[in-house]
């Protein structure tokens, strides 16, 4: 059954207020006067194909959800800016979430038409009951990254690319910039698939316990639909369970003891060993092994090096030491005391925290792009779909021409799409 001016005017107004928009900012985006987009929701206006279309991008929806006989209200996005709607009055953050979600959505679409969805194993989710308190928090999320591990097959070695391991599965992993205090989230739904989105302008290894963070919330709180992880809301216990799968997930303990025995570090000051004999009625052999004194001792040259084996910070390599017992209290103190040293001797011995893994951002711009151009050449999309979705990665109409004649799609293809570079 169509849908009706009426009912077309309440879904656009209902888009509207739940992406935290005004009307006057509604009709600056279309350069039209308020008054327009008032009687447009008043349904006194019609409005037309294209203004429908930018409507939506503008609100993070999909068009065919203002058209379809049910309207669902709660997306992903909106269901985000209900429990934060702080993020929704940040004009800037509100556009790049809204952008972000608009991508992921045109990216599940594709996936579909080119059938790549029904090939994907989405990640497991694991049903555990709240935790009770912050001991139960952390156990629940160091047994599930250790279950993580080995349902995808990577024992305790570093994993050095966090998005490499997570988008094979159909995780959509994006960087943006964010408020300081915010370093990642996440987003679920039918329409925009899993999607972790973390703050780029934290560092790139702060960004990698942000993605093992939030793919723990993919895991266990994807019925939340959304979630924004800051610093004011740490002491949650879903947060700390996320934290301790992070850091177990990215420092399994088997992983850090095996480094530590190779630097002949982390065994016991003394240790027994007993070994029976043949024979019933004698005692079993005794032997002791003694370590030579502070030889055990954790130091700075340890933890630079520590850090730069499983590809994260200094502070978390300290931390995660202290939780595993390595270190006490005091000496964990000591050790992030000397942070600066520690950044001194990473520079002398090249271990700096660098940037030279991929741009996340860019990683996933080609890979929509890919998408884009694989769907157009098998002609599951117009030239204008196309030129539509090359907007949304910030290319002209003369970009996509001079990429199409690069891919030689009007004939012969002489190259695949990873090999296009996009304008910066």
């Amino acid at each position: 059954m169509p849908v009706d001016a009426k009912e077309l005017a309440h879904r656009l107004r209902s888009a509207r207020e739940a992406a935290r928009l005004t009307q006057e900012q509604v009709a600056g985006h279309l350069g039209v006067s308020r008054s327009s987009i008032a009687q447009i929701e008043l349904g006194n206006r019609a409005v037309s194909s294209l203004e429908l279309k930018r409507l939506a991008d503008l609100y993070g929806r999909d068009l065919g959800a203002f058209l379809a006989d049910e309207f669902d209200e709660s997306d992903a996005l909106v269901a985000l800016f209900r429990v934060h709607p702080e993020m929704a009055e940040d004009p800037a953050l509100n556009e790049v979430l809204r952008r972000c979600a608009v991508l992921c959505r045109e990216a599940t679409g594709l996936e579909g038409l080119l059938q790549l969805d029904e090939k994907r194993v989405l990640p497991a989710e694991y049903q555990l009951p709240p935790p009770r308190g912050r001991w139960e928090a952390i156990q629940q999320g160091e047994h599930v990254a250790s279950l993580e591990r080995r349902r995808l097959d990577i024992g305790h070695a570093p994993v050095l690319d966090v998005p490499g391991v997570l988008e094979p599965q159909g995780v959509r992993c994006a960087e943006v910039p964010m408020p300081a205090d915010i370093s990642g989230l996440f987003l679920v739904g039918g329409k925009i698939g899993l999607c972790i989105v973390v703050n780029s302008d934290h560092h790139l290894r702060r960004r990698a316990f942000s993605y093992a963070h939030e793919y723990c919330h993919l895991l266990l709180d994807r019925g939340r639909r959304g979630n924004v992880s800051r610093q004011a809301n740490r002491d949650e216990l879903i947060e700390v369970r996320a934290n301790a799968f992070a850091a177990s997930f990215l420092l399994p303990a088997d992983g850090v003891f095996e480094f530590l025995r190779s630097l002949g570090k982390g065994e016991e000051a003394r240790t027994t060993a007993t070994v029976s004999t043949v024979f019933e009625d004698t005692e079993p052999l005794a032997a002791q092994h003694r370590t030579a004194p502070r030889s055990q001792d954790i130091q700075l040259y340890d933890l630079v090096h520590l850090a730069h084996r499983f590809g994260v910070s200094f502070e978390a390599a300290v931390h995660r030491l202290r939780n595993l017992r390595f270190v006490s209290e005091e000496e964990k103190d000591r050790l992030l005391a000397h942070k600066e040293d520690a950044a001194t001797l990473q520079r002398a011995l090249d271990m700096a925290e660098d940037e030279k893994r991929p741009d996340r951002r860019s990683v996933f711009r080609h890979q929509f792009l890919a998408l884009a151009l694989e769907a157009y050449r098998r002609e599951l999309i117009s030239r204008r779909k196309l030129a539509e979705l090359g907007q949304l990665l910030g290319l002209s109409e003369e970009n996509i021409s001079g990429i199409l004649r690069t891919l030689g799609l009007d004939g012969d293809i002489v190259m695949g799409p990873e090999d296009v570079r996009l304008p910066e």
